[in-house]
């Protein structure tokens, strides 16, 4: 305080100097920052996007619903909740379509039991009615190529071309891997192309829409559904129905390295026992 010429006082106001924010204030505002950022994104994510509720509610078919509870009991420790995968065990299922599921669950590939490097065919733990079911719960969750409906193989007797251009679309696209005579071959690190003598016709036309294991996929751009059906007509009606084409012997028809090895081995002993019996003889 000061006094004034006039016989007045006059108050001098200081004002009191304001201190730096300390590094602990600086950080926690900070972090107050950053969540309300990460509430805000996370609120117009929830708001725009369907939460795991509406996915619970999905309105399923009652065929449907009946392959949810198959899975639900059989597949969902690999595959994981709602078909998404886990990542250590197995794949997210979702886009796979029905034919992928029949063809894996009706030869029995699925469910495995042990990571190998191929899923083996085995005897099938459910049957086409539960298999089917479980295919479509897959496709209405996800979606994906489907078996279409009807014949999957020419009739013969309206179509006797299609064996001819089957048998060469499959000598052009599969005979470099599952053999000229369907017997199948071994491919890299363990895995092979199986044999078709007991293939049905779905499911390999579900193994060319598929590309199951190392299978590439043979969709309708590379093989149209009319051919997929040509190739179906010559594996049915002439590899599995002709048994035995090279005579009563087949050797598995694995070509001519069995045949020159069979014939080498059972004509070298014919011929020492011939020689033995003649040096006996003599």
């Amino acid at each position: 305080m000061t006094s004034d010429p006039h016989g007045g006082r006059r108050f001098r106001v200081f004002a009191r100097k304001r201190s730096a924010p300390s590094r602990a204030r600086r950080r926690l505002g900070a972090a107050v920052r950053m969540i309300a950022a990460l509430a805000m994104a996370g609120g117009v994510y929830a708001g725009f996007t369907p939460n795991a509720a509406a996915e619970d509610d999905r309105t399923l078919s009652s065929s449907a619903a009946e392959g949810k509870a198959l899975f639900d009991n059989s597949c969902i420790t690999c595959h994981g909740r709602d078909a998404q995968g886990v990542t250590d065990r197995g794949p997210s299922l979702i886009g796979v379509g029905s034919a992928a599921v029949e063809f894996q669950v009706g030869t029995g590939r699925m469910p495995m039991t042990r990571q190998e490097a191929q899923a083996e065919k085995k005897p099938p733990q459910f049957d086409e009615a539960q298999t089917k079911q479980i295919g479509q719960y897959i496709q209405e969750i996800g979606g994906g190529p489907q078996l279409p409906s009807g014949e999957l193989s020419d009739n013969l007797a309206t179509k006797p071309e299609a064996l001819a251009r089957g048998g060469e679309l499959f000598r052009v696209n599969c005979s470099s891997c599952h053999g000229f005579g369907g017997g199948g071959g071994a491919l890299s690190s363990g895995k092979y192309a199986p044999g078709l003598h007991t293939a049905t016709e779905e499911q390999i036309y579900a193994a060319m829409l598929t590309g199951p294991q190392n299978m590439p996929v043979f969709g309708d751009n590379e093989l149209s559904p009319d051919e997929k059906r040509e190739v179906i007509t010559y594996v049915t009606q002439q590899l599995q129905q002709d048994k035995d084409p090279g005579g009563i012997f087949n050797l598995g028809r694995y070509g001519p390295v069995t045949e020159g090895l069979a014939i080498f081995v059972i004509g070298i002993t014919i011929l020492v026992f011939v020689a033995l019996w003649i040096a006996g003889k003599s």
